[in-house]
């Protein structure tokens, strides 16, 4: 049995998804809004109770098509607020329609919003060498500059660790930790 990092524990959905999407490069720009959208959804709570709620979210939020969820009504997201296979906070799902606008004018100016995400990182991921999970900080300058740039540019939800977060998952960042064996797989070396 090939050996991962640990935080996945023996649940099968974290599993599949340490295994097959946590750190892969996203340059899909639904994607890459969908995992910023449910990175901010996870404030406060495990990601493993967002991922459980994954598929709900992508039903709900018309399967994270920012111009669709742009024009979601106040009454769509207060029916929503209602429904106990989402997170049920106000805040976190209006968010979520605050960020698709935010998402349209950054694809607006830079063409793609995949552009504009790796352009702050120079268009790389940044191969990290972590030893044991311990190390991996929550935060970095990065993640610092990206929150401070996205919430000028109108983004909710979106702080320095939440951004770090969103990094790790769209492959922004390698955190695998190397012993991971997802860690050389996704550095180019195996």
């Amino acid at each position: 049995m090939e050996k991962r990092c640990s935080w996945p524990g023996e649940t099968p959905l974290y599993i599949e998804y340490h295994d097959l999407e946590w750190g892969v490069p996203i340059h899909e720009d639904r994607l890459l809004f969908e995992f910023i959208c449910l990175e901010g959804q996870q404030a406060g709570l495990s990601w493993i109770t967002v991922l459980k709620k994954r598929e709900h979210y992508r039903k709900a939020f018309k399967n994270f098509e920012p111009i669709k969820v742009a024009r979601m009504k106040d009454e769509t997201i207060e029916k929503l607020l209602l429904d106990t296979n989402l997170i049920r906070n106000r805040l976190k799902l209006y968010s979520i329609r605050s960020n698709a606008l935010a998402f349209l004018a950054v694809q607006k100016e830079f063409n793609t919003f995949d552009h504009y995400i790796w352009s702050l990182v120079e268009g790389e991921t940044k191969q990290n060498r972590w030893k044991t999970l311990k190390k991996i900080p929550a935060s970095t300058t990065e993640s610092d500059a990206m929150a401070k740039d996205l919430k000028k540019r109108g983004f909710k939800f979106i702080g320095s660790t939440i951004c770090y977060a969103f990094m790790q998952a769209a492959g922004l960042v390698n955190d695998h930790v190397v012993s991971c064996y997802r860690h050389g797989e996704l550095d180019g070396r195996c």
